[in-house]
């Protein structure tokens, strides 16, 4: 059997040391264990790119959206209703208060062309591709044939040939 040392002092400071932890953790941005943040999802085909938000309780009016420098930032503020403060809550789970994400889009992206719908709690954002970045159908020759190409005729210039 061994015999360990106890030291009362590394047993303070490592309580210490996790009380702080706590504390930094709810004191980062407004109360970051708590703070809301939508949970988004995003996906992509050949012609676009599409995220979606979870808003609910969020207004249309109170959201943001914007395009600069291929970042689209989304910010936005879920209020608690006032005239609900005076009710004696026995628990409150979902989380309120102000909210931002930014997602750096690809140089695929045309930031000129989004669009933005929100429908049942959710916002869904459309980025539609340029036309360089969509994929182009090449044909290929069957057979080993060459495609023969036509002799194209040049105009004269003033008599220049």
């Amino acid at each position: 059997m061994a015999i360990n040392r106890w030291d009362p002092f590394r047993e303070a400071v490592a309580l210490q040391n996790r009380v702080n932890s706590l504390f930094r953790d709810l004191n980062e941005g407004d109360g970051a264990a708590a703070r809301f943040v939508p949970a988004v999802d995003i996906y992509e085909d050949t012609r676009k790119v599409v995220l979606k938000l979870e808003v609910p309780g969020v207004e249309e009016k109170d959201l943001d959206i914007r395009v600069e420098n291929h970042t689209l930032t989304v910010k936005g503020e879920r209020k608690f209703e006032a005239e609900e403060k005076e009710q004696n809550f026995h628990r409150i789970e979902r989380r309120y208060g102000s909210f931002y994400r930014a997602f750096t889009l690809p140089s695929t992206v045309d930031t000129e062309n989004v669009q933005a719908v929100y429908k049942a709690g959710v916002l869904k954002l459309e980025l539609a591709k340029k036309a360089e970045a969509q994929p182009k159908q090449i044909k290929v020759n069957v057979g080993g044939e060459k495609a023969v190409a036509a002799k194209v005729e040049e105009p004269e210039l003033a008599g220049v040939r």
